[in-house]
């Protein structure tokens, strides 16, 4: 079985600006890192404004932006299968270079079309762009960081939440002025990011695959015939659709947290804001801790578990807030943030570890893309949960729904080391004998 790093939970690590100055890859990870955190602040710019710009500018209704949401987050399902099965066959640098153009290409033509059929289907591409960007920058990391992908990953959420925290102060710094111009100004400036991320992936080298030549000759891989697939693995169909509940911390923060606050509590409004700051800095301060702690495939199947709990104490808290005071609402509100926020972190080591892990060497970029389907379908089920299912039961559905994701954690959990056990962990040392016949 594999022991790495049993011996090195006391060592001193090195903190976040040392590690961003060295990061597992070096040179490339450092530049992608970069580009990431360009790429989240044009996001950060966008998540800000984009629902404003559709209604004071292009004079939707909240039925069309809901529908046009929607149809967006249906299409970023197919990104990342997408991109993770032209990744065995194409550069990913290549590949991610032509997201960051595609996405700079819709973003640009948004700011002229006036048809709603036209901007449905730009915001449709956009969003698939967007899935497929993240599976592939899930790809690089996992080939240039080799076994310090836990690292690495863990450099990824710190950037790429600083990114979004940047974005929002942009995005407030244009609701200021308040004038038309401003809003189509946040909208181009997130196309730009898109340019800048793609002039900085340009500047890196492709990364080597695992088990196979490197992509960069031609974009030609070796062993496509008889690689295996994930559509025809259960045991990975399972993973993945038992990763599903286990993202929608997500959800709980972005929807559930500030919905639940307005409509069923009497804390102030005010505090909505207060969910995203706590969120943002606990994310960049304790990540690479976390990460260090459930960086090998049997701890990030322990993290999951501790994630369905985390789950169920937010789910609990925030079902007492029902009928409270201003100021137990608040206090407890908070604390429900503080767990959620807790949970998205373990959330995000053993998702990514698992993903890899469980995943065969030599077929990891089409797997890792169809892995990347579970953050999708969440991002389009899971308000959809919240609002028709928890809310409307009240307490009572919030209870219902952390012993649920408690519950579904213990069998994501025992399932992976099932898998791990029995299919992909190497065997046990024996003793010495005669050379076995070769299996191929």
């Amino acid at each position: 079985m594999r022991r790495r790093g049993m011996g090195r939970e006391r060592e001193r690590r090195p903190g976040l600006v040392a590690q961003l100055r060295r990061p597992p890859g070096g040179r490339d990870a450092r530049i992608m890192l970069l580009a990431q955190l360009i790429d989240r602040t044009g996001t950060g710019v966008w998540a800000a404004s984009s629902v404003l710009y559709f209604t004071l500018l292009m004079g939707l209704d909240a039925g069309r932006i809901g529908l046009l949401l929607g149809v967006a987050a249906v299409a970023g399902i197919a990104g990342s299968p997408l991109a993770g099965h032209l990744a065995a066959r194409f550069p990913v640098r290549s590949l991610l270079i032509g997201c960051h153009l595609l996405r700079l290409g819709t973003l640009g033509a948004l700011l002229v079309v006036t048809r709603f059929d036209a901007l449905l289907t730009l915001v449709a591409v956009t969003c698939l762009g967007d899935r497929a960007a993240k599976a592939l920058e899930m790809l690089f990391a996992t080939r240039v960081a080799g076994e310090r992908r836990g690292t690495y990953q863990a450099l990824s959420r710190s950037t790429a939440n600083a990114g979004y925290a940047v974005g929002a102060g942009i995005a407030a710094a244009g609701f200021a002025v308040g004038a038309p111009e401003a809003y189509q100004t946040l909208i181009l400036g997130n196309a730009l990011s898109f340019l800048a991320a793609a002039a900085l992936v340009w500047r890196t080298r492709e990364p080597r695959a695992e088990g196979r030549v490197a992509a960069g000759t031609g974009g030609a891989a070796t062993g496509r015939a008889g690689a295996p697939s994930p559509w025809r693995d259960r045991g990975y169909l399972r993973f993945v659709l038992l990763d599903i509940p286990m993202n929608l911390d997500d959800s709980v923060l972005a929807v559930g947290l500030p919905l639940w606050l307005v409509v069923h509590t009497d804390a102030p409004h005010a505090l909505v804001p207060a969910f995203l700051v706590v969120n943002t800095v606990l994310v960049v301060v304790l990540q690479l801790r976390v990460s260090a702690r459930f960086e090998e495939p049997r701890r990030a199947a322990a993290a999951v578990s501790v994630y369905g709990l985390t789950m169920l104490a937010c789910c609990t808290l925030l079902a007492l807030t029902a009928g409270a005071g201003a100021v137990a609402a608040t206090v407890v509100l908070l604390a429900a943030s503080v767990l959620v926020t807790g949970a998205e972190l373990l959330r995000s080591v053993s998702s990514w570890e698992l993903a890899v892990s469980l995943a065969p060497e030599e077929a990891r970029a089409p797997y890792l893309g169809v892995a990347g389907m579970a953050q999708s379908v969440q991002k389009s089920a899971g308000p959809l949960l919240l609002t028709g299912v928890v809310m409307t039961a009240g307490p009572v559905g919030w209870l219902a729904l952390g012993a649920g994701i408690a519950a579904l954690s213990v069998v994501q959990r025992r399932s992976a080391l099932r898998r791990w056990d029995s299919v992909l962990a190497p065997p046990a040392p024996t003793a010495p004998s005669l050379p076995a016949a070769h299996t191929g």
